[in-house]
């Protein structure tokens, strides 16, 4: 397999061809959307291209598989509140935002995954420690709403924000977007601190 630069391994190069069939290059077969999904989850990284096109399709087979695993019975990982709001940001002036925060908040919660995990095996034992879940769950129910006020940080009674409308403008002076934007990004930045004190605090107990 190639190496990138930096010595890592370059991801497998899969093809998408006309008849949406996947070929994985690396082992010369083809292959569907559940062994794309297993390998993700093997941390296997794979890149996906039209064959035709070269154009990379990644994202839209990556969530091709999410759509085929939420239709799956008992499966669903997405609240449907969730995708409504997801939706409701496309075109929305905070759009360019919201990848940063899902990527953020997503790595964090996949740092904390083996101590959940730990938790939960202690239940076999016996034990089932619901005083650690709950104290878990206090801290992120407070981290995702205080998360979600930042991502809509101009809220009634804020400096700049408009009487009666918890939602910026679209024709606020360019100044004023500025100084909007600026605060923002401080309440993002103090956001991605509160994430990795409660990291680093999990990680010592």
């Amino acid at each position: 397999m190639n190496e990138r630069s930096d010595g890592a391994k370059a991801p497998i190069t899969i093809k998408k061809y006309a008849n949406r069939r996947l070929y994985n290059t690396a082992t010369s077969s083809y292959v569907t959307l559940d062994h794309l999904c297993q390998m993700v989850k093997d941390g296997v990284e794979f890149a996906v291209y039209d064959a035709k096109s070269g154009e990379d399709i990644t994202r839209s087979v990556l969530t091709q598989i999410i759509v085929e695993e939420e239709g799956k019975g008992g499966q669903n990982l997405l609240p449907l509140n969730f995708l409504r709001q997801l939706i409701s940001f496309y075109g929305d002036n905070l759009q360019f935002l919201v990848p940063r925060y899902l990527e953020h908040t997503m790595e964090s919660f996949a740092r904390n995954q083996e101590q959940m995990r730990k938790y939960m095996s202690e239940s076999f034992g016996g034990i089932f420690p619901f005083g650690r879940f709950d104290e878990m769950s206090k801290q992120n129910i407070a981290f995702f709403e205080r998360a979600m006020r930042m991502l809509n940080p101009f809220q009634p009674g804020d400096p700049g924000a408009p009487a009666g409308d918890p939602t910026p403008k679209t024709d606020t002076p360019p100044a004023e977007q500025g100084d909007q934007l600026e605060r923002l990004r401080s309440r993002l930045e103090e956001l991605q601190r509160e994430v990795s004190a409660l990291t680093d605090k999990d990680n010592k107990k």
